[in-house]
């Protein structure tokens, strides 16, 4: 009777744990879009985007969208032309796939990069971390961007993984914060993409000091010269040099 009573006061004393994660001001509802941090994440789609001040340089764009979210929960809709459409049960996002875009360069080591090759070794990792590596395989293609387009209907609407997210937080004309979404390198630290269940987990773990570059006053907010200040144009976006 004495350990009934004693489990009966634990279970009353047990209190939920309050957090503000992922919660938007005003509304207290759950924001729409994703944010910086370990999540697990589907694919949507894949885009291959060219940047607006370099015509060689291409940013490797994973549409994503998380677990849906239970609740009070209402996320954008699918397509904003046809409500009919629904809206996602997930917060979405668009990822970059590196911090830098993929174009041919030469680093300051010496080392030449390859777009092209650089691409192809991205989508490998990835589609072995979806277990679709003999899909991607299949794919051939004239040029990089037909190859992209295949890896979207090959790799989109994929299943469920997790994923470590950095940002680059950027304010727009209106005075508001915004996170320009990227997957971390690959480093001796771990990988920004594993499947569910992996062991032993080599997935990166999230460190705001580490995986988010604040706000700078002094950078400009226009969006577009905003992502030329974060991405540059001296980087790449090769992961496999270790």
């Amino acid at each position: 009777m004495k350990i009934k009573l004693i489990k009966m006061l634990e279970t009353k004393n047990t209190k939920t744990m309050l957090s503000t994660k992922d919660m938007s001001a005003g509304s207290g509802r759950i924001k729409p879009v994703l944010g910086p941090g370990n999540h697990v994440i589907k694919i949507n789609s894949i885009t291959f985007d060219k940047t607006p001040y370099d015509a060689d340089a291409f940013n490797i764009m994973l549409h994503v969208e998380s677990e849906p979210v239970n609740g009070e929960f209402e996320g954008f809709y699918k397509d904003m032309n046809n409500h009919g459409a629904g809206r996602y049960k997930g917060q979405v996002g668009r990822i970059r796939y590196s911090p830098y875009p993929f174009k041919d360069t030469t680093l300051p080591s010496g080392r030449e990069i390859e777009r092209d090759q650089e691409v192809l070794k991205s989508m490998i990792f990835l589609s072995e971390q979806l277990g679709k590596r003999s899909e991607l395989d299949a794919i051939e293609a004239g040029t990089i961007e037909d190859f992209m387009t295949k890896c979207d209907v090959q790799l989109g609407n994929s299943a469920f993984f997790n994923v470590c997210i950095g940002s680059r937080e950027w304010e727009n004309k209106d005075g508001y914060v915004n996170d320009d979404l990227y997957l971390p390198r690959m480093s001796k630290d771990g990988i920004p993409v594993e499947t569910i269940g992996k062991e032993p987990s080599r997935l990166l773990k999230f460190d705001k000091s580490t995986h988010v570059r604040a706000l700078a006053k002094k950078e400009t907010t226009d969006s577009n010269q905003t992502a030329t200040n974060f991405e540059g144009t001296s980087g790449s976006g090769s992961d496999f040099e270790l």
